[in-house]
Formats: structure tokens, sequence, C-alpha cells
């Protein structure tokens, strides 16, 4: 009399999906907070572990912490996604097996000015909450007129400061941070072999379908659940405060100390666009052209998201060097 296992065989191994090890390395103010509270509703529904880190001043980090942070990111039970704001991690390098990198970038300058405000005044959870949560920033830094700030060059308004999104790309190396051709060229390159995709804030809505399609086990159903009236509810209960548009001369200054981050941003954007063609996606978003007077609609473009605190590194953040200013 023969038993099942002689008749059928071993049962199957489970078979994981491919990818099965992706990393979220979020850039502060480009919508993670959106994504997340997605990923959490969809983890459930998909049956993968989320991992999502809270640790948000720590975006660069040592070698023996890089080495340690990898090895537990590559313990995580598969099928995973890890996220946190970190700069590019180089898996190959320590010979750990490279997971696959997706991302979500914004309008350099959007960024940059809802960052200014959030840290400043907070989001709907009102001013005083706010307050409470930056006890340490003087009333002359909190109230600082946005213009005074870009246009006396303080340094929270220049370089290095506002070169922000490439060295999440560009990686742990210290030259990443310096405003230049090399983070820019090396960011990339980073882009082009490890992402799957990096996405466009302002056209949040294909970033969404787009991952629906590269990443079905992970994103199958995201665009519904991002529909659904119960999380347009939160969302609706968002949205930096007190955020106004400097002047068209501050915004053209800024513009030019961001000149790399643009480069980067149009590059991520054609990348974008490419991608939606070849798969043949029909848009649903609907982003605003750039028109010769962009820079008056860039603080207003932008659909403000859900977002978790900007992470203030500890490095940058010293007390009163918002206050030196050539």
């Amino acid at each position: 009399e023969s038993t099942f296992l002689e008749d059928h065989g071993p049962p199957a191994p489970n078979v994981l999906p491919f990818p099965s090890q992706v990393v979220y390395n979020r850039v502060g103010k480009c919508g993670s907070r959106t994504v997340v509270i997605l990923l959490r509703l969809l983890a459930e529904k998909h049956q993968f572990n989320l991992v999502s880190s809270d640790i948000h001043n720590k975006t660069r980090i040592t070698k023996r912490e890089q080495v340690d942070l990898m090895k537990n990111i590559s313990n995580i039970p598969q099928p995973f996604l890890y996220t946190r704001h970190v700069h590019f991690l180089n898996f190959t390098r320590f010979r750990i097996e490279q997971p696959v990198y997706i991302n979500i970038i914004r309008d350099p300058i959007s960024r940059f000015l809802s960052n200014y405000f959030f840290r400043r005044f907070g989001d709907w959870r009102g001013e005083q909450n706010h307050l409470i949560r930056t006890p340490g920033m003087k009333d002359d830094e909190r109230y600082l007129d946005i213009n005074v700030c870009i246009l006396e060059n303080y340094p929270e308004c220049s370089n290095p400061r506002v070169f922000y999104i490439i060295p999440y790309f560009c990686g742990q190396h210290p030259r990443c941070r310096e405003p230049g051709v090399w983070a820019l060229e090396r960011a990339k390159l980073n882009v082009q072999e490890n992402y799957l995709l990096v996405g466009i804030l302002e056209e949040l809505e294909d970033v969404l379908l787009l991952l629906e399609r590269l990443l079905p086990h992970y994103f199958t159903g995201v665009l519904s659940i991002y529909k659904s009236p119960d999380y347009k509810r939160m969302g609706n209960m968002t949205g930096t405060v007190r955020k106004h548009t400097p002047t068209l001369e501050a915004l053209h200054v800024l513009y030019l100390r961001m000149r790399y981050e643009y480069e980067f941003y149009n590059f991520i954007r054609d990348q974008f666009h490419l991608m939606k063609k070849k798969i043949g996606l029909k848009s649903v978003s609907q982003p605003p052209a750039h028109s010769p007077s962009f820079l008056r609609e860039l603080a207003l473009r932008t659909p403000e998201p859900l977002d978790e605190d900007e992470e203030f590194d500890t490095e940058l953040e010293d007390a009163n060097s918002w206050l030196v200013h050539q």
C-alpha cells in the first residue's frame, strides 16, 4: 500500500515571487508617509513583511553601521519591503545580495519649501503642537522670513543644505554630499543599475499604477485603496501650514543654487515618462505643464501628501548654525 508521499512526492517548495527583497529608502518630504500608510494596508492584504524604520535623523552611517543594517535587512523573512530615510546602500560592495530599490522624489523647490514651513509650523495638528515638538528652535529662526533666508544666504537656504535629494541616490561616499557633477552622475548610475522605479510625486497616481504593474505581489489594488473615501479622509487632515511662495527673485536664486538637484529631477522625470510609455500606461495623473513662469507656480503646484517629520540631521542642526550668514 503506497503512501501519499510515494505517489505524489514531497510538497512543492513555497516559491517566492520575484523580486522578494525590496528597499524603499524614502526621501524626506516626498510623500513617503502617504506611501508607508498604503504599504501597511497592502502588507496585510498581500502577506508580505513590511519593516518601516522610525529612524528619521540618520541618513549617513558608518561602514560598520552599513554592514549591520544590510545584514539585518537581508535577514527579514521574504518577501519583504524595508523602508527608512537613508542614503543608498551598496549591498554588493559587501558581498550581500542586492535588493531591488524603489523611491519617489518631487520638484526640488517644492520639497524645500514644504520642509522649511513644516519644520517651523507643522501640519494640521496645529502650530502649538509643533512648538512642543521643536522646542530648541528660537523664535528668530521659527519666524525667519524665507526671502531673507534665501537672499541673505543663511545656511538652511544654501548649499550644502539644499543639496538634498541626490545623496539619497548617490550613496554613503563623502563626495555624495558635495554639490557637483560627481555626485549627480553617480546618483544617475545607481538609479539605472539598482532602482526598479523612481517616481515623481507630481504624478503619484501613475507611480502607484506602475508599482502595481512592476510589483504586483506588493502593490495589487493600491490605487483603489488610495482613492477610497477612508484613505482620502486621512489625506485631507494634512498639509503644511503657513506655506507661501517666496518672491520671484528668491525663487530664481534658489533655483540656481539647486541646479544639480534640478538636473537630477529632470533626468528622473524623463526616465519615469519613458517607462510609462514603454509599458503603455495611459496616464491618470494630470501634471501641470512647465510654463515660462513655472518658478511662480512652484510652491503651489504639488499636492501636499501626508508626510512624517523631516529627518533632522544632527550634524547639520547645530543650535545656532542657521544664524551664520554672509
